[in-house]
């Protein structure tokens, strides 16, 4: 005889008359069980829920779906999780439905830069529209505990980048690219950048600048955009990797605008031309989060003041306000740029730079965690 999935089983509690349930509380087994506890106010159970629904087929991945739905952004991004790697037929559909998505190829290469794999994935993203047709894509990272700096063995390391720590980022929206020239000409209305180009990151800014750029967008949007933070950067940039780079052990003037000199290349990777400029946003493939030029392009502003070491940073992913050694005037910027060598652009590096300063390879992108 076959077992009927939405019965309760041998072991099942059943449901008393409680108005409201406890999230440790024992339910009714099967489908009726995941439907009370996703008519729970309570977040965590509705998660909870959502899990124990993928055992139940069919109707359990309808009660995911319709979860995308859910009043509780939390929710609708655990349902999300769920189903973004399922391959069943037109669910992509159901998903873009309610949250739009994109697609990208993640690539990973060996160490001499060879392509070892490609998948195809997609992300979640919101439109902000600047006005003029100009729009700011803003994707979302789900939250998760990384380790943040890089060991002793890997090649040529800083000191800075230590002690490696563990660091839990709570989810938040990041710009898919830096931000470009287009957008902040909408928002600023001029261009400070030294190569033109709608598409290519704005640079020449000051950290003092891209500060100001967010506080004049949360006005125009009613959201509270802000820098990232370090760790929120290098969580972002990783994307769950733990190689020197997201692509891997090395990168390539393939897969990154970095200053490719012949005798600098990192690990075993290829030798290259130099690039000599910025070049549009995305021209290359992204990480696994869907975000791209995080190595490369331009350098990246972001909210911390520097720190010679990480002995006391914050472990939950905001950004550090107390330095030592230097002026609480340098501020954090990441990510390597077209001007630097690819040891420059590794996850785990960091550099700093007065607030006031600006050079034409430093940019930035933008974050915002007010989720509605």
């Amino acid at each position: 005889m076959t077992e009927n999935p939405n019965q309760p089983r041998e072991y099942d509690a059943v449901l008393g008359g409680e108005s409201q349930l406890p999230l440790a509380a024992a339910v009714l087994g099967g489908i009726p069980g995941v439907k009370i506890r996703l008519a729970s106010p309570i977040v965590e159970a509705k998660i909870a829920a959502l899990s124990e629904a993928l055992k139940y087929g069919d109707p359990g991945l309808d009660l995911i779906i319709g979860a995308l739905q859910d009043e509780s952004i939390a929710v609708k991004f655990a349902a999300f999780a769920l189903l973004k790697d399922r391959d069943e037929p037109n669910l992509k559909g159901q998903l873009q439905n309610y949250l739009p998505i994109f697609d990208f190829d993640v690539i990973t290469v060996d160490a001499k830069g060879k392509e070892s794999s490609r998948h195809r994935d997609y992300a979640h993203f919101f439109p902000e529209d600047l006005g003029n047709l100009v729009v700011l894509e803003m994707v979302y990272i789900p939250g998760g505990t990384f380790i943040m700096g890089s060991p002793p063995t890997k090649k040529r390391r800083e000191e800075y980048e230590s002690p490696q720590h563990q660091v839990t980022v709570p989810p938040f929206y990041a710009g898919k690219y830096p931000i470009t020239q287009a957008q902040w000409q909408a928002v600023m209305g001029n261009n400070p950048s030294r190569f033109k180009g709608e598409k290519r990151p704005v640079e020449n800014v000051s950290w003092d600048d891209a500060v100001e750029f967010c506080g004049k967008l949360s006005q125009t949007t009613g959201k509270k955009y802000r820098l990232l933070s370090e760790a929120e950067w290098e969580y972002g940039c990783r994307a769950g990797t733990t190689t020197p780079f997201h692509f891997g052990e090395t990168i390539t003037p393939d897969l990154v605008n970095y200053h490719a000199r012949y005798d600098y290349p990192y690990a075993f990777g290829p030798k290259g031309l130099s690039s000599t400029q910025t070049i549009d946003v995305g021209s290359y493939p992204p990480n696994a989060f869907g975000l791209y030029d995080m190595h490369g392009n331009v350098e990246e502003w972001c909210s911390d003041r520097w720190c010679e070491n990480y002995n006391g940073a914050p472990t939950d992913g905001s950004s550090r306000e107390t330095g030592t050694k230097f002026t609480f005037n340098n501020r954090v910027h990441r990510g390597g740029s077209w001007n630097l060598h690819a040891f420059f652009c590794r996850s785990a590096d960091r550099k700093f730079y007065s607030a006031d300063g600006m050079w034409c390879d430093r940019g930035f992108r933008v974050a915002v965690s007010n989720f509605t």
